[in-house]
């Protein structure tokens, strides 16, 4: 194990320098893959010398998701105190189930589920568990609200025609995920949104009364703190005020940008969060943890039991349902991925995540401003979002973005809203400085210069 260690840390000293000296690894692209790397599982093995240059060339074209030239994602950056706790989470290589295999471990999650309960407002109400990926914590919050709903689903299915609602811009989860909660795509009610992108819930009570009146069985809203494009958070206040109305489960889905919540100066865009049922969020994501590290919350500590527990005697053996992670959980066998978000959080606390949220959109700002300085960029987005999408020269934004990236020059990506097509610089890489964004813009300007890209009419 020592002898392949060492060999770990040479992997790793490779992937930093390559990570220096090119930020942006060369694409290969796909009809070449399996030409250019030895990708080939064989019947006899090849000794580590071959290994690990095989290995050696797999990271050098790898994308360099922490480079200060990665603004392509939601993610981005390496944190060392919540990569040393990943890395100690494989070589312990728990799974979450039971308290008799994970031991402290199940403390370590409880311990963090309980701290966001507690800043949510949820308090001793509140329980909640790590799910693989944003996607599935919306979709367990969309069984608790089912089975909320109507409890008898869980053994005689789905018999009404219940109905969900979500705003245009929210993730697309939330319609795959109607299919797999046996509710139906056709069932999922698109709410209008403003100029921002953030919710109008004058539509949504339209929706609601509409349905209502048609004999549907409303019981899910799904509020977006983040948008994917736009980075715009729907005012849950509000929205929590027509749930309470209409006696609607009220999902808050943060998986981009709920991180606010541990920021004093922006948690006013979370107002209303302690009226929500159940709240998402991505600690890969403005936190600065490795992926993947998704945690969905909810209110009803009781009703994440009643959906999610099932019973088997050669699982649960020992200590009680509290400690035995499984009964709360979509999954049966899961990786820990509790440890590093608490490796990180133990070790810089709650104030260093407070001041890496508040660098994402003091990085947001100096992005805006240079693009308002300068007369050959458009600005799209707005205040108080860390997703600025602009235009450059009126070229197009995916031509760019694609020839950046082709080029190896940066990773960044575009999106789309009302119609016009744009770039999207993310500023949540957690190694970003004032200086990172500024090489940004002046890359790209510096490669359309020598590329002569055509703008478009």
């Amino acid at each position: 194990m020592f002898k392949d260690l060492n060999l770990f840390n040479l992997l790793c000293e490779e992937l930093i320098r390559q990570e220096k000296e090119q930020p942006v690894s060369r694409p290969i692209p796909t009809e070449l893959l399996f030409n250019k790397l030895d990708l080939s599982l064989n019947e006899e093995g090849i000794v580590d010398k071959d290994l690990i240059d095989t290995l050696t060339k797999i990271i050098k074209h790898t994308p360099k998701t922490a480079s200060k030239s990665f603004f392509n994602q939601l993610f981005g950056g390496r944190m060392s105190k919540a990569t040393l706790g990943d890395l100690l989470a494989v070589l312990l290589n728990n799974s979450m189930y039971t308290y008799k295999v994970a031991g402290p471990q199940v403390g370590i999650e409880k311990q963090i589920l309980k701290n966001i309960c507690n800043i949510i407002g949820y308090n001793n109400q509140g329980d909640g568990t790590m799910a693989p990926g944003g996607s599935m914590s919306n979709f367990m919050a969309l069984i608790m609200a089912r089975d909320f709903k109507r409890p008898s689903v869980r053994n005689s299915g789905v018999n009404d025609k219940m109905t969900i609602y979500t705003s245009k811009e929210a993730h697309y989860s939330i319609a795959k995920n109607a299919s797999f909660a046996g509710i139906g795509r056709s069932q999922v009610r698109e709410v209008n949104t403003n100029d921002k992108g953030e919710m109008l819930t004058s539509h949504l009570s339209y929706l609601i009364n509409k349905d209502v009146q048609a004999g549907h069985i409303p019981f899910f809203v799904n509020a977006t703190a983040g948008t994917t494009v736009l980075g715009a958070f729907d005012n849950i206040l509000e929205i929590s005020k027509v749930c309470k109305t209409h006696h609607l489960w009220l999902h808050v889905d943060g998986a981009y940008c709920g991180g606010v919540l541990f920021s004093k100066k922006y948690r006013y865009l979370l107002n209303g969060i302690e009226h929500s049922d159940s709240f998402s969020v991505n600690a890969h994501k403005m936190l600065g943890t490795p992926l993947s590290c998704s945690i969905v919350l909810t209110k009803h500590k009781e009703q994440l039991h009643k959906s999610f527990s099932n019973e088997a005697d050669y699982l649960y053996q020992t200590d009680s349902d509290d400690f035995n992670l499984g009964k709360t959980s979509l999954q049966c066998g899961r990786r820990n991925d509790a440890l590093k978000f608490w490796t990180l959080w133990k070790s810089i606390g709650t104030k260093g995540l407070e001041e890496m949220v508040n660098k994402q959109f003091l990085l947001a700002e100096v992005a805006r401003q240079y693009i308002r300085d300068n007369k050959n960029y458009t600005l799209y987005s707005f205040e108080n979002s860390i997703s600025v999408c602009f235009n450059y020269r009126n070229i197009s934004a995916k031509e760019l973005c694609t020839a950046l990236y082709e080029d190896s020059k940066l990773m960044v990506g575009f999106g789309k809203f009302n119609g016009i097509e744009f770039i999207r610089l993310v500023t949540i890489n957690s190694v970003l400085e004032k200086e990172d964004i500024i090489a940004f813009f002046d890359t790209l300007e510096h490669f359309v210069a020598k590329k002569m890209l055509k703008t478009t009419t």
